[in-house]
């Protein structure tokens, strides 16, 4: 089986915490796609680029929800010599016209839209929008998923049409190694979106590697990740499993709806062996409550795994503990879109301690430098991820030119890429990340990542989500700023804002006392949970915020607003 896919329930309300969910109660719908149906689909669908003109190093938009015929849509791409473009489905029309201006597909997969939280989102709305703004696209095949009525326009083409009535049979092109095959793209640090480019073979044998080796890969596996194909994840899930003819699963939906205890019902009714999340998700659920875990099967895990953002030792232990039974390994995975694919990564057979990340992956060369490139992973000093050597999976360049490229990952060391996480090795010889290196938090000379203080705030018993930056300072160059999320029945409160404090202090040191602690009620994050604090340092500093195309819900940069 190459694909076991999960629709979201829509045609009832959510329903409230307190309410149990009947476990033998059916979800709205499954779908399972063999590896015969899958290799006919991605047939059509390259016979159907063929057909409008597309050929070797075009390029194709796939702006489409988490539905099975992304996959046929991304193989077929890669049939006829293409580029495929994946875009995130959550974006907006702006983060989706830039992509298509930047990359200039002739052919964009939409379609009528997707369910999220039970309700209808319109997509062929926005890919309407998006074109109109940015031109190029000559053709629109668009799948029917809510069976909605959309505004037709000339260059529209049902996917029935245009894929259903190809032939299902094509002869695969012959490319070099080399050979660019996807263009994904990144927000990076600076807002402005990053143009990655792949190539067929690293695109292949980096995710290859890692699902075999890091994740043990056997035949019987199921493996869910987490993802939206937009991000680097879903591809990397395709390519990796589908390597050696594993079961991707696969979901469209949010992680707690109708009820906090959506994963835990899919890994026991699916039988699912991989579960991969981010840490942000996971502290979500941890602050559920391990009730929503009762009644169910997750027997059938063997491996866990996370990547995009750094742990807190409570919930990377609750992960283990609870979700894993205090035997699942979890995978705690680094690397990056412009890689595809890891830096860091423990192998299934590693000792491991809360938060690490093992070690290098294998065939991968880094290091860990000071500010003068110069190595210190073996004093044990928190430093700068670099590596040494390429990998067969690093962007060939960046989609803008090399210019860009070079400046953004080889110019800061000689001869080094710069990836720009803060690392660490320990005396035991465990690696462990401490966020972004420009997203540290400098006060008075001395260093902290967002994640350390948010850990210290999360330890409490009030708040149920944390998010910390910098702000500049007159007296220490840098102040923190936290802004924090209540648990249900607590209040704000002056008290709790200095209790609060005074914990971050107790823990870290005075100087790293959030200045100021603002209650909100939302963050601003990414559909996969990750709590993007880029933008929340932009709005408290009044700045207009960059690309907005990688959060959920935008709207929540008001509350954080109103709360500067």
């Amino acid at each position: 089986m190459a694909c076991i896919w999960e629709g979201e329930p829509h045609e009832s309300a959510a329903v409230d915490d307190s309410t149990e969910r009947d476990p033998t109660a059916e979800p709205t719908e499954v779908r399972q796609v063999t590896y015969q149906e899958l290799h006919r689909q991605a047939n059509r669908v390259a016979n159907a680029l063929t057909e409008r003109g597309v050929g070797v190093g075009d390029t194709v938009g796939l702006y489409m929800p988490m539905v099975p015929e992304i996959i046929a849509i991304l193989y077929g791409t890669f049939k006829v010599g293409a580029i495929a473009v994946p875009i995130f489905s959550g974006f907006g029309v702006d983060a989706t016209a830039t992509r298509i201006e930047d990359a200039e597909p002739s052919v964009l997969f939409t379609a009528d839209g997707f369910y999220r939280r039970g309700r209808e989102i319109e997509l062929k709305g926005d890919a309407d929008a998006a074109i109109e703004r940015a031109g190029h696209v000559e053709h629109t095949i668009v799948y029917d998923r809510l069976g909605a009525d959309v505004n037709w326009t000339d260059r529209d083409e049902p996917w029935g049409e245009a894929v259903g009535d190809q032939p299902a049979s094509f002869e695969t092109r012959s490319l070099p190694a080399d050979q660019e095959s996807m263009l994904l793209y990144s927000s990076g640090t600076t807002g402005e979106p990053k143009g990655i480019v792949h190539t067929h073979a690293g695109g292949l044998v980096q995710p290859a590697k890692e699902l075999y080796f890091s994740f043990d890969h056997q035949p019987s596996d199921r493996f869910f990740w987490v993802s939206d194909i937009g991000w680097m994840m879903g591809p990397w899930t395709l390519i990796g499993t589908h390597a050696f003819g594993g079961t991707v699963f696969m979901y469209e939906g949010a992680p707690d709806y109708p009820t906090p205890d959506r994963y835990w019902e899919m890994i026991d009714r699916h039988e699912l062996s991989v579960f991969g999340v981010s840490p942000t998700a996971v502290r979500a659920l941890r602050k559920r409550g391990e009730g929503w875990l009762e009644g169910h099967d997750l027997s059938s895990l063997r491996l866990l795994g996370s990547t995009g953002e750094p742990w807190d030792p409570e919930s990377w232990q609750w992960f283990h503990e609870t979700v894993g039974n205090g035997e699942v390994p979890i995978m705690n995975i680094s690397g990056g879109t412009e890689i595809f694919g890891c830096f860091l990564q423990p192998l299934p057979t590693h000792s491991l301690k809360p938060c690490t990340l093992g070690g290098p992956a294998l065939g991968m060369d880094v290091d860990i430098v000071d500010a003068r490139g110069e190595s210190i992973a073996e004093t044990g000093k928190r430093g700068y991820l670099v590596a040494r050597s390429s990998a067969p999976s690093m962007t060939k360049s960046l989609w803008s030119g090399d210019e860009r490229y070079l400046e953004e990952y080889w110019s800061r060391f000689e001869n080094t890429w710069d990836h720009g996480d803060w690392a660490q090795r320990d005396d035991d010889g465990f690696w462990f990340l401490h966020g972004r290196s420009d997203d540290v938090l400098n006060v008075a000379g001395r260093k902290v990542g967002p994640a350390e203080v948010e850990g210290a705030l999360i330890d409490h018993e009030a708040v149920s989500a944390a998010a910390a930056v910098g702000a500049d300072d007159e007296t220490t160059g840098t102040a923190v700023v936290a802004y924090v999320t209540l648990e249900p029945g607590h209040g704000e409160s002056d008290e709790l804002r200095e209790q609060l404090r005074e914990r971050v202090g107790a823990e870290l040191g005075k100087p790293f006392r959030p200045r100021e602690v603002l209650f909100v009620d939302e963050f601003p994050k990414t559909q996969s949970g990750k709590i993007v604090r880029r933008l929340i340092a932009d709005v408290y500093a009044g700045d207009q915020p960059g690309d907005l195309s990688s959060i959920e819900n935008p709207d929540a940069l008001e509350e954080i607003a109103a709360a500067r």
